[in-house]
C-alpha cells in the first residue's frame, strides 16, 4: 500500500522522503491557504517545488478551484503542464466534475475524484475513467457512518467489474485508519504527517529498546 501525504508544506514532504515513506502528495486549496501564498503564479511555483521533490512514478494531486466544466477544462490544463508526469488533476465528484474526467481520460491526463463519500459516486468515477478516488473515511466517520465499510464496497465493486481505477482513502484520522485500509487491500491512503509518524510508536518497543541500553551498559565497559 502506497503512502500519500496529505499537505502542501514543502519540510513536511522533505521529511518523510528522506525515511523513505513517500509515495505521493495530496493537496487541496485548503492545505494551499496555510503557506501563506498570496497570488495565483506563486501557486503555480509551489505546485512545481514539490514536483521537484516527486521521485520518477510517483505523483502530486493538484486540486481545481473551478466548479464548471469549461473552467475545470481550462485550469487543468495549465495545471498539467507544470509537470505532464508527476502531476494529477483532483476534480470534485459533480456532474461537471465526471464530464471533465471523462474529457481527462480521452487525452491520457490522469485525474483524482474528490470528495467521494458512497459507492455511486465512486461507480460515476471509476466508469468515467478516473485514475483515482477519493472516499474521506473520517469526515463519515464524524458523523457517524463507517468509512471503512465504504472502502470495503468500493473495492468489491471494482473488484466485480475490473475497474482499474484505484482507490486513495482520503480524511484519515488515525493509525487504525491506516492498518485497517491496508487489510483491506487498497492501493494507496493519504494522510497527514503525524499520522504516519504515529505508526512508528509503540511503548513495548521503548521499554525493550531501554531495556537493552541498560543491560548493555551494565555490562560492557
Amino acid at each position: 500500500m502506497k503512502f500519500f501525504l496529505d499537505t502542501a508544506n514543502l519540510e513536511e514532504i522533505k521529511k518523510i522522503k528522506s525515511i523513505g515513506m513517500l509515495d505521493g502528495i495530496t493537496t487541496n486549496p485548503s492545505l494551499i491557504s496555510k503557506e501563506n501564498i498570496y497570488n495565483e503564479n506563486d501557486v503555480k511555483k509551489h505546485y512545481i517545488s514539490i514536483c521537484k521533490l516527486l521521485d520518477e512514478g510517483k505523483y502530486l494531486s493538484v486540486e481545481v478551484i473551478s466548479t464548471d466544466y469549461h473552467n475545470i477544462i481550462n485550469e487543468a490544463k495549465k495545471l498539467s503542464i507544470l509537470d505532464p508526469n508527476k502531476i494529477v488533476i483532483k476534480v470534485p465528484m459533480t456532474i461537471d466534475g465526471i464530464k471533465s474526467i471523462q474529457f481527462f481520460s480521452k487525452k491520457k491526463i490522469k485525474t483524482n475524484c474528490t470528495l467521494i463519500f458512497s459507492v455511486g459516486q465512486a461507480l460515476l468515477a471509476a466508469k468515467s475513467g478516473a485514475y483515482y478516488i477519493s472516499p474521506f473515511l473520517g469526515r463519515l466517520d464524524d458523523i457517524s457512518y463507517n468509512g471503512l465499510k465504504l472502502i470495503e464496497e468500493i473495492k468489491k465493486v471494482f473488484f466485480n467489474f475490473n475497474f482499474k481505477t484505484k482507490i486513495l482513502a482520503a480524511s484519515i484520522r488515525n493509525p487504525i485508519h491506516i492498518i485497517e485500509c491496508a487489510k483491506i487491500g487498497i492501493h494507496a491512503i493519504t494522510t497527514p504527517i503525524n499520522t504516519i509518524y504515529s505508526l512508528f510508536n509503540h511503548p513495548m518497543t521503548n521499554i525493550g529498546l531501554n531495556k537493552f541500553l541498560e543491560d548493555y551498559k551494565k555490562k560492557i565497559k
